[in-house]
């Protein structure tokens, strides 16, 4: 490890005298001894071709599924050539705001112009540059709303159970009491819901479509939240807010979302990046960094860093988060995305997404899976696994098939997208009939 350091063996030596300790190792004593390494016993290097022939061998041990019907947070959505095209150019590969961000012009407009759509498929006033991912949005928009008498904030037990977990952990960690809000009938309970609300309430988090797949009524949990002095935060998939009413016309302060969808493959879980947009009056709250327009001494269009709400800018008794990059290439990413896609290409592959789902659901509940609730829902859905799940996804895997999601209490968690055709739904139903008739 000393070698890492950059100073020379005498400025080591003053250093660790005026520590107080022998030697660069004793820096590390608290790390229990089985969890240190003596030594790393490193084979011989290797060539380019050798490299490249063993790292083709590792990738040939994954499965690469021909079917997905499988979302659950993680989506197989079309992405258009062109999006590759420009997010892989030179000038725009980095994962990183320039220190001297004025200079960066093309950098800036990029983030601007992705802060721009996302404001318009949200309907908020202002969005950030990002953060690392849906849940870490999730659990920043939370920490945004608290307030010095207001330290308890409700989530749905509706949300992704990893949100919930990345929610809760921030939480802990800033002082604030998270209290689930229970599911009935695959949706919040908006009696439990009402029983929980205070004056000590900071906000309400929801997700819209919930992880069931099944569409909240969020513009009435919304005013009851507002009805009682909480801000209301409401987690989106961006494609489906293509087709449904916006956040902003649910009536949320703040909303946030997964942007993997957004021209992102599935990449065995990243990157992937975490969008935020709120109303005006929460503005300076935003986490992370965002991008103004403005003109230059010559009246010329500019764009400049505006609002950097980290530590590492600002006071740090006045910081409001921690994050500490923008996933710009990412941003980039679902920017050239939702450029490439256009309002009606995006409003398209949402309406693909739900009619696709429906057929699968259909086809699914003819087959003996029928739905598990009786709620309007878009994409995904829980089906009923009249069989052992385990032996039926092994199946279907047998097949190039990934098949949907088993939930703790014996459901299945299915998902379908514009990548789904008729085709592919009859032969995972043809399959699924298959595996049935043998049990």
């Amino acid at each position: 490890m000393g070698s890492y350091v950059p100073s020379n063996q005498e400025e080591r030596r003053q250093m660790l005298a005026a520590l107080g300790i022998a030697s660069m190792d004793a820096l590390f004593d608290v790390i229990p001894p089985e969890m240190r390494l003596a030594g790393l016993d490193l084979p011989e290097g290797l060539s380019e071709l050798e490299v490249s022939r063993l790292m083709r061998g590792v990738a040939a041990k994954n499965t690469v599924f021909a079917s997905v019907f499988r979302g659950a947070g993680a989506y197989r959505h079309y992405i258009p050539a062109i999006v590759r095209a420009v997010a892989t150019k030179e000038q725009f590969v980095t994962a990183y705001t320039p220190y001297q961000a004025e200079i960066s012009q093309g950098i800036l407009q990029s983030i601007f112009e992705y802060q721009t759509m996302i404001c318009r498929l949200t309907g908020m006033d202002a969005a950030n540059a990002s953060v690392y991912d849906g849940a870490t949005a999730a659990a920043e928009a939370v920490n945004m709303c608290r307030e010095k008498k207001r330290n308890r904030a409700l989530i749905s037990a509706t949300v992704h159970p990893m949100v919930r977990e990345t929610v809760q952990t921030y939480c802990f960690g800033n002082g604030i009491e998270l209290v689930t809000v229970p599911a009935r009938d695959g949706r919040t309970d908006a009696d439990a819901l009402a029983a929980q609300l205070g004056d000590d309430v900071c906000c309400l988090y929801l997700q819209q479509p919930n992880y069931f797949g099944v569409i909240e009524d969020a513009a009435a949990l919304g005013a009851a939240a507002h009805a009682a002095g909480a801000k209301f935060v409401l987690g989106v998939h961006p494609i489906v807010c293509a087709a449904l009413r916006s956040p902003a016309e649910y009536g949320a302060d703040i909303a946030v979302g997964e942007g993997q969808p957004l021209g992102m493959p599935l990449s065995f879980g990243g990157p992937y990046l975490g969008f935020m947009a709120a109303k005006d009056s929460l503005l300076r709250r935003l986490p992370g960094r965002i991008v103004g327009q403005t003109v230059d001494v010559d009246g010329k269009r500019a764009f400049v860093l505006t609002l950097q709400a980290r530590e590492q800018h600002i006071r740090r008794e006045k910081a409001s988060s921690n994050i500490c990059s923008n996933e710009a290439l990412c941003a980039l990413t679902a920017a050239v995305y939702m450029a490439a896609m256009g309002d009606q290409g995006m409003r398209q592959a949402a309406e693909s997404c739900y009619a696709h789902a429906h057929y699968l659901a259909d086809q699914l509940a003819a087959a003996g899976f029928p739905l598990r609730y009786d709620a309007p829902f878009f994409f995904e859905f829980v089906s009923e696994c009249p069989l052992d799940s385990t032996k039926l996804l092994a199946a279907l895997a047998e097949r190039g098939i990934l098949g949907g999601l088993p939930l703790p209490d014996g459901g299945l968690l299915w998902c379908a997208t514009e990548m789904n055709d008729k085709a592919e739904i009859d032969a995972l139903v043809a399959a699924v009939k298959e595996v049935a008739a043998c049990s």
